[in-house]
């Protein structure tokens, strides 16, 4: 029986000799793979031409992983924003100025960040804006004097302690005599730091008596919430 492709089985045998692959020629010319197999079996390729397939497929990989990665971004992108509109709908039930919302808030952060030992509220970290609320929340819910924020580094061996003090203090509006002391971690000598990472900043405002209350308020909810169960 004659076959309805074969009209087409010169183009196809020219195409083979450009360094087509078969699955190409396939999709082109729209002839099943098993005809073309047939067709193709004996095509002798020169060493250019193989060449020239062979970099035909490294360009196809190429381009079918770009767009692999950009399908993947995409749809990263859409569940980023399926995210931030759910988030953004909770924060909207939410009564964010209301005082005892804030301090709870600022107690389960404390809990999880700061410090245990009585010695007054210690918060360390490396993201400016987790210190930002702290302070901001330290203000709104219990009026302290910002001037009684004292704040320490902890940097990495090739890291400016200057370049650092100066970071910090812009970013939590804190001046800069009110940094007491920066500690270097000798064992990352040699080693080079991100340009991103700023090193960790301790805030500490020494009141053993807000630490206290902030504990309590944590553990209380904490255990009023475990023993209200689902």
């Amino acid at each position: 029986m004659r076959s309805r492709w074969l009209s087409q089985k010169q183009k196809a045998i020219k195409l083979r000799f450009q360094g087509i692959s078969i699955r190409d020629i396939e999709k082109l010319l729209g002839i099943p793979r098993s005809t073309l197999s047939g067709w193709l079996r004996d095509v002798v390729l020169t060493p250019s031409q193989r060449t020239s397939l062979e970099e035909n497929r490294k360009n196809a990989l190429g381009v079918a992983r770009e767009k692999a990665a950009q399908w993947h971004k995409d749809g990263r992108q859409k569940r980023i924003g399926v995210a931030k509109n759910e988030a953004q709908a909770v924060l909207n039930k939410i009564n964010t100025k209301n005082i005892e919302v804030l301090e709870l808030a600022l107690a389960v952060l404390y809990f999880g960040e700061g410090t245990k030992k009585e010695k007054g509220l210690v918060l360390g970290n490396a993201n400016p804006e987790l210190l930002k609320f702290f302070i901001a929340c330290l203000e709104q819910v219990y009026h302290i004097d910002r001037n009684r924020i004292r704040c320490e580094l902890h940097l990495r061996a090739d890291q400016s302690s200057s370049d650092a003090i100066s970071y910090w203090s812009r970013n939590l509006n804190i001046p800069k005599e009110q940094f007491r002391g920066v500690y270097v971690d000798k064992r990352t000598a040699g080693q080079k730091t991100y340009t991103t990472y700023k090193g960790v900043c301790v805030v500490s405002y020494y009141d053993v008596a807000l630490q206290r209350k902030l504990m309590y308020l944590y553990e209380l909810y904490c255990r009023e919430v475990i023993n209200r169960g689902g």
